[in-house]
């Protein structure tokens, strides 16, 4: 995969990484096959539940041994957190473990859509800036809530493609789209219902800052290789935006121009 140009490299909160993929470290196959999908997709960032691990009794040191070797920057989340409170001490507690102030906030208020708690996400965020966090909150492609969570604080928005792992791509292209017009200068990363690597190129096509996937890799056939397809999809759509792509038509325009053609085509002859 291509390194980015420092000049378009991602950066968030002052902070540039080395790629526009971020990936997640839930539900794996196995630590080798996470492992292989961490080398396979070059992420800037992974992402790890604090409270998933700690609750699951297959959480050992492995697992955080495996994610010291690879030298990735951690992004811990506040995955399964349901209030206010839940979500603020699970961040603390993950500053500790990680020694780091960077968060992905989660604070779930459905439990069929996974939605976020739009209310809730933003008083948590308000603490957490006030704590010293780097907070991207994983929210809806709500344009209103979004400036309120930046009004608390927050520098990056994630908004997500569709429910958690579902793997449906974007279901309200508009409603995205019109989030990316409306805070052209905030870092948006696409967050959640990605399933396939075409997902990822069409939100990057359309100006977005990044992904984040984790299921549509580690529940795919080859996770490893699935992860290799997502970076270059990243890759290939990034490339496609800043190439500046054609405006859509209605109307077809022919490609061939007339110029130079045979003079019995042009006459109407056979």
């Amino acid at each position: 995969m291509t390194i980015p140009s420092s000049a378009d490299a991602l950066t968030l909160y002052g902070e540039t990484f080395a790629s526009r993929v971020l990936l997640g470290t839930s539900r794996y196959p196995s630590l080798q096959s996470l492992s292989d999908s961490i080398d396979a997709a070059g992420p800037g960032m992974i992402t790890v539940a604090l409270r998933r691990q700690m609750n699951d009794g297959t959480a050992a040191a492995g697992f955080f041994e495996l994610l010291k070797r690879h030298r990735v920057p951690l992004l811990p989340n506040t995955a399964g957190c349901l209030t206010v409170n839940e979500a603020v001490t699970t961040a603390h507690m993950a500053r500790e473990v990680f020694e780091t102030d960077w968060i992905k906030l989660e604070l779930i208020g459905d439990d069929y859509t996974l939605q976020p708690d739009p209310v809730g996400l933003i008083e948590a965020a308000a603490r957490l800036v006030r704590d010293g966090f780097k907070v991207l909150p994983y929210c809806t492609e709500d344009l209103v809530i979004g400036r309120r969570l930046l009004d608390a604080g927050c520098e990056v928005l994630m908004p997500w493609g569709a429910p958690i792992g579902t793997g449906k791509g974007v279901i309200n292209p508009y409603g995205l789209r019109v989030l990316r017009e409306r805070l052209p200068d905030v870092p948006l990363i696409v967050d959640a219902g990605l399933g396939l690597p075409s997902h990822a190129a069409q939100v990057m096509e359309w100006g977005f800052d990044g992904v984040l996937i984790n299921t549509a890799v580690s529940q795919a056939t080859h996770p490893d290789a699935m992860a290799r397809a997502f970076a270059l999809g990243v890759e290939a759509g990034r490339a496609a935006y800043l190439a500046g792509p054609m405006t859509e038509r209605d109307a077809a325009v022919a490609s061939t121009p007339v110029v130079g053609m045979p003079f019995w085509h042009q006459d109407g002859g056979s």
